[in-house]
């Protein structure tokens, strides 16, 4: 696969990584099959996070005696400096591993995180010793959504690399607001997630299935990569043959034509999806779990199912809805979901309007 620089860490990363974000709701046969698989073909960056569950603890296992053969990144949400050292100690614990090439500040996607981060005794302090002590080589940054903090954040000089949400379906543009510019100025690595919108961005396909060699996801993928400023993408694995594919289109020497970029264009369109980062839930995972056992994620795609396909594929959502055991209708607002979401999404709101399109239906 082709590769580039991650900024000035010196690193060449695999321009398609694995984005391990959801390992934790695999079989771990499945995890350990398909990290394995991405380093047999040429995979060399893993990306995962403390509060993705499970998922420094199946990499760990699976890969412990390949480390050398791929940079690691993890993040913490922790925002002061003994509260990163913690997570950091568990994370090498979980990973089996004595350093963490990249080392992010997860979510810090508002002003008054970022602030929280920078300041005395904030997070990045902390990752800077942890970076004199030689448990993590290099420092980085993601942001979900705020574009004035991206760009703070690079003009700063405290990060080797951002990591950004970017796909065909963000408003704030991160190409459009100048982002990725004054990135590939300040030679700084950019990582792009989200890039497939969550999972909304492909042909249409019956619950627990998927179409094998998606144009759309080629395409998109294709779109993203004719960026020069973007160092590589990390598209959520699920599974070997999503690896496989990846690795194709990443092995891909032609930038997307402008004749395929209008035909996915008129792809996404005939899905009904809703171009709108902050509007749609990318289903991350991060609102899980809740209280009353509700899989957040899989409610709203199911809704999204219903909503974006012809009518000959809506049964898709309606049988996703009634696999749903609870139903989100036990939503107690609570608000837990809600403080952790980083498209800001109103969820329980959301998901009163899931339980009337269905009852609708079901009516």
């Amino acid at each position: 696969m082709q590769k580039r620089p991650l900024g000035k860490t010196g690193l060449m990363v695999t321009q398609i990584g694995f984005g391990a974000i959801k390992l934790d709701g695999l079989d771990a046969k499945v995890a350990s099959d398909s990290l394995n698989r991405a380093l047999d073909l040429g995979v060399n960056f893993i990306d995962t996070a403390r509060n993705y569950r499970s998922s420094e603890a199946r990499i760990g296992a699976a890969l412990k005696a390949r480390r050398h053969e791929y940079h690691l990144a993890t993040k913490t949400a922790a925002r002061d400096a003994a509260g990163l050292m913690v997570e950091l100690e568990t994370s090498l614990r979980e990973l089996q591993t004595d350093v963490i090439d990249l080392y992010q500040l997860h979510t810090v996607s508002d002003r008054v995180t970022f602030d929280q981060v920078m300041a005395p005794g904030g997070a990045l302090e902390g990752a800077k010793k942890a970076q004199q002590q030689g448990k993590v080589r290099f420092i980085g940054l993601s942001c979900h959504r705020d574009t004035a903090v991206m760009r703070d954040a690079i003009e700063s000089g405290a990060f080797e690399t951002i990591m950004v949400a970017h796909s065909l379906m963000d408003p704030e543009n991160v190409e459009a607001d100048g982002v990725l510019d004054l990135a590939r100025q300040n030679r700084m690595g950019v990582i792009v997630m989200k890039a497939l919108g969550g999972g909304a961005l492909h042909s249409p396909a019956p619950v627990g299935q998927r179409v094998k060699d998606d144009p759309i996801v080629r395409r998109v993928l294709r779109h993203l990569l004719r960026n020069d400023a973007i160092s590589t993408v990390i598209p959520g694995i699920t599974c070997v043959a999503e690896i496989e594919e990846n690795v194709a289109t990443g092995s891909m020497i032609e930038p997307i034509s402008d004749a395929e970029m209008a035909q996915l264009i008129r792809d996404i369109g005939a899905l009904g999806k809703e171009l709108r980062y902050g509007q749609r839930c990318l289903r991350c995972g991060y609102c899980q779990p809740c209280p009353q056992g509700i899989v957040v994620p899989d409610a709203f795609r199911a809704a999204d199912m219903y909503r974006g396909y012809g009518d000959e594929l809506k049964y898709m959502g309606v049988e996703l809805y009634e696999s749903l055991a609870p139903k989100p209708d036990v939503c107690e607002e609570c608000g837990r979901c809600v403080k952790k979401c980083p498209a800001g999404l109103d969820i329980p709101g959301k998901l009163k309007d899931v339980v009337e399109l269905f009852g609708a239906i079901e009516g």
